[in-house]
């Protein structure tokens, strides 16, 4: 098996993955097992066994649960399952999760790369592996899992106001090739499917609007607060100040009302779809 995921000393996953690790060595010892005798009855290795037990790895859920059977713990190694998957996310990705999942209604353009809330797992892979310096295999899937489980806003009840608006470049450029480019795009027509989802494309032939500094995400709660963060001037930083706000909210209005229209941006997805 690969290893787990680390741990930032510096992340209070740490707490998580410190008190995962000793109720695991003390299930291991009342068993009366060693820790090489348990990773092999489990099919992990003696020096990962330590390093969850140690606190220096945040276990699997296939771990916990294997651990839970062999251990004869009674669904109580299993259960901690919940609170490991918060963990083994990267802070910065939990912090931005936490708001999605709080936010009544999200904003998104996007230039570059199809959104993160919309990608496919494949996809979501494919462009994580264009990052330099590379991240390692661990790092890798600890992105990817982070990435994905924040498609979880779409299953909210009830759901929020989720508007996108993505660059046209960004539904051709053959992320991790033409297989994983369809999936995506069937994706997106999926989700564009929504009650509460307007997704709209923004054709390059739109030479002239105010997404040409880059990426706009504005969430808006409840309370009517917000936060927000745009390329450019905003430099991707989260901004809560209202006057800044209302310069991305600006923005992305123009862009919005520049995109075609929802119904035009399925034709024109379902057109690119049947290109690719």
């Amino acid at each position: 098996m690969s290893d787990d995921w680390g741990v930032d000393p510096d992340d209070e996953a740490c707490a998580v993955a410190a008190t995962v690790g000793r109720q695991l060595k003390l299930w291991r010892e009342t068993a009366g097992l060693t820790a090489a005798e348990f990773g092999a009855a489990i099919g992990y290795g003696e020096d990962l066994v330590y390093k969850v037990e140690g606190g220096r790895r945040i276990p699997r859920s296939e771990y916990l649960d294997q651990a839970d059977e062999v251990l004869g713990a009674g669904g109580r190694l299993s259960a901690m399952k919940k609170d490991v998957a918060v963990a083994r996310y990267p802070k910065t990705v939990r912090e931005l999760a936490k708001l999605e999942g709080q936010a009544v209604e999200l904003c998104m353009y996007a230039n570059h790369n199809i959104h993160g809330l919309l990608q496919t797992e494949e996809y979501a892979r494919a462009l994580l592996r264009t990052r330099r310096p590379a991240y390692s295999s661990g790092e890798l899937e600890r992105m990817v899992s982070a990435r994905v489980a924040r498609g979880s806003v779409f299953d909210r009840t009830p759901g929020p106001e989720l508007s996108f608006v993505q660059e046209e470049v960004t539904l051709r450029r053959p992320i991790g090739g033409s297989t994983v480019l369809r999936q995506q795009l069937q994706r997106l027509l999926v989700l564009a499917e929504l009650p509460n989802v307007e997704l709209q494309v923004m054709p390059t032939s739109r030479g002239d609007h105010p997404g040409t500094a880059g990426m706009i995400e504005v969430l808006k709660f409840g309370n009517g607060s917000a936060v927000g963060r745009g390329d450019g001037k905003f430099g991707g930083r989260p901004i809560s100040d209202p006057c800044q706000l209302r310069i991305l909210e600006l923005r992305y209005g123009i862009i919005r009302a520049q995109a075609l229209t929802p119904g035009e941006s399925r034709a024109f997805i379902e057109r690119v779809l049947g290109e690719t």
